[in-house]
């Protein structure tokens, strides 16, 4: 066999998206987190995984690819507690629109749960509030309660 025809099939293709988002550099061990969190088992178009791919900068790294799908904003806070190396590529007709590094926000709304169970975030239909008080690693206190404990993703 050629040295060329060795090359190509050391190389894996992973099917482009016409539209959607491309979720890179998520650490392998969170990639399924990811994909709980995001709740993407419910999604009905392509939803594409990929884990313990070689990287340069985190050693093994996933990468997710879901068609025809944006994120908002509570969804990418929740992405960026999860994985927060992770990169966002937003696609259109193929091509790459936008492409960022996912940022822990300050505050985050109705995206983590408190722990305290007798906070009234837990009791009453009120949606929490918790600041980020350091982030590395991650702390986050309750406005609410002033509960400070590591976030704990709300998954409904």
């Amino acid at each position: 066999m050629e040295h060329k025809d060795m090359e190509n099939k050391k190389e894996l293709v992973v099917s482009a998206i016409e539209n959607g988002t491309v979720i890179d550099h998520i650490p392998a061990e969170v990639v399924y987190k990811v994909v709980r969190i995001l709740e993407l088992s419910l999604h009905n178009d392509e939803v594409l995984i990929g884990t313990n791919l070689e990287s340069k900068k985190l050693g093994k790294k996933g990468i997710i690819k879901i068609k025809n799908k944006y994120f908002r904003q509570s969804e990418i806070d929740k992405i960026a507690i999860a994985a927060p190396m992770a990169t966002l590529i937003e696609i259109k007709n193929y091509q790459k629109v936008v492409k960022r590094q996912v940022e822990i926000p300050d505050v985050l709304y109705s995206t983590v749960k408190c722990i305290n169970p007798n906070c009234i975030t837990n009791i009453e239909d009120i949606p929490s509030k918790l600041s980020v008080v350091e982030k590395n690693p991650l702390k986050v206190r309750c406005h609410y309660c002033e509960k400070t404990q590591e976030p704990m993703l709300d998954v409904k």
